[in-house]
């Protein structure tokens, strides 16, 4: 395999101009416009200031949301360069359309940033014909064509640079012309890894591969369908599954508890006692929540109550795990060498519903700062440590919601491959 850590670290970009994919899909505030969370833009910096102290040029390229057409202001690209420029300490350039930026990047000097337009303004980022189609095999045609244009759209993306660097892991598990059509157009010595994607990568590949025993994993979150994959694959590797969040309840009921109006997948009560009997043949302990704050409405301002998990009130639904169940979780944790925390333990979007979230969130600090590796992934979780001002008391934060559940799975991604080879 490659040694891409090696590769950038050791590459000097003086005199080249390197086209950088990054994840700049940051959260607008819906009233000033400004960027909310600039966590993604500060994960870039230290790939963006390698290259431009090398005496190198970098060429910025990202999406944003999921525009329907070209251009859309709503999503423009446009809207976060002084956020970039603040913390990069310096001006930056843009370019307002990512298909047409030659004459900015001749005029590209050493040392200097270029930001392009949204890549989601051409459906040929990621390779999905937009529009309304007669039947199945209109849509296939337009699809299998604008698979044609997708490697026309990399090439000229390609055509700005003479090295290729992928830093953005948040979209690393998906086929598109940004992280993974365009690596055909650069031989092995001129594409990369950025910085952040190595540190990802060897966060997860320590959790999956050389994780210390005890080693444990907190699931949370709504569906059991959505972590159904990363459960399956972590049996192998943990001592200790913790589960919270709604797809508790759907163990909860299949394990013949009430759970009144709580979320359940009445769909997959078979696969969560699956998932408990898989368990207990390779030994992992499941701890689902005992006890568990319950309201009256899904609402802020609902009146509550505290119950066993399975014996739920008629007409009330659990939104959040309550004191005996943190007390055990926190005891969990406290005991782990390895920690891998994905989903939250309850709405704690709502401050009435978030004492469980914050205090798994506490938890995991404490457990780093007694010698655990704890790895944090998935937008609720790191919002979570985020809103508690504990990123910087855990092992690592994770990027990529969607990616990093992917690699946790066992997949393979393309924008990984891409680079790997495998």
């Amino acid at each position: 395999m490659l040694n891409i850590m090696q590769l950038i670290d050791n590459f000097n970009f003086a005199g080249k101009k390197a086209i950088v994919r990054v994840d700049f899909n940051v959260p607008l505030n819906k009233e000033t416009g400004a960027v909310s969370d600039d966590t993604r833009i500060r994960g870039a910096l230290p790939t963006i200031k390698k290259i431009i102290a090398d005496g190198g040029s970098a060429i910025l390229m990202s999406h944003m949301g999921r525009p329907k057409q070209n251009p859309d202001p709503k999503f423009s690209l446009k809207q976060i360069v002084s956020a970039i420029e603040s913390n990069l300490g310096m001006k930056i350039q843009f370019v307002d359309d990512c298909m047409k930026a030659d004459a900015a990047v001749a005029a590209l000097k050493p040392g200097e940033v270029l930001l392009l337009e949204n890549l989601r303004f051409y459906e040929e980022e990621e390779g999905k014909p937009r529009g309304e189609f007669a039947n199945d095999d209109e849509k296939a045609a337009a699809k299998k064509a604008l698979k044609d244009k997708q490697k026309e759209f990399a090439k000229k993306l390609a055509s700005y640079a003479n090295v290729y660097v992928n830093d953005a892991f948040g979209t690393a598990h998906r086929a598109h012309g940004s992280t993974a059509v365009i690596a055909d157009y650069f031989d092995e010595n001129s594409k990369m890894f950025g910085f952040l994607i190595n540190s990802e990568l060897k966060a997860m590949d320590s959790v999956l591969n050389e994780a210390k025993a005890p080693f444990t994993a907190i699931m949370g979150g709504a569906k059991v369908s959505d972590k159904i994959m990363i459960i399956e694959n972590l049996l192998n590797r943990v001592q200790n599954l913790i589960i919270g969040g709604g797809m508790t309840y759907t163990f909860i009921k299949a394990l013949g508890g009430k759970i009144g109006n709580s979320l359940c997948e009445e769909d997959k009560m078979d696969l969560a006692l699956e998932i408990l009997n898989k368990a207990k043949e390779k030994g992992v302990k499941v701890y689902l929540p005992t006890d568990a704050v319950n309201a009256d409405a899904f609402d802020a301002n609902a009146n509550t109550c505290v119950s066993k998990t399975n014996e739920t009130p008629d007409g009330w639904m659990g939104l959040d795990i309550a004191d005996e169940s943190i007390k055990t979780f926190d005891e969990v944790i406290a005991n782990s060498k390895t920690v891998l925390w994905n989903g939250p333990m309850g709405v704690f979007e709502m401050d009435k519903f978030a004492k469980g979230t914050t205090a798994v969130a506490h938890a995991v600090a404490k457990a780093t700062s007694n010698g655990a590796f704890t790895l944090i992934g998935g937008g609720d979780s790191v919002a979570a440590i985020n809103k508690n001002k504990l990123a910087d008391k855990v092992s690592y934060v994770s990027t990529g919601g969607g990616a990093m559940l992917e690699y946790m799975e066992g997949k393979v991604l393309p924008g990984i491959k891409a680079i790997r080879g495998k």
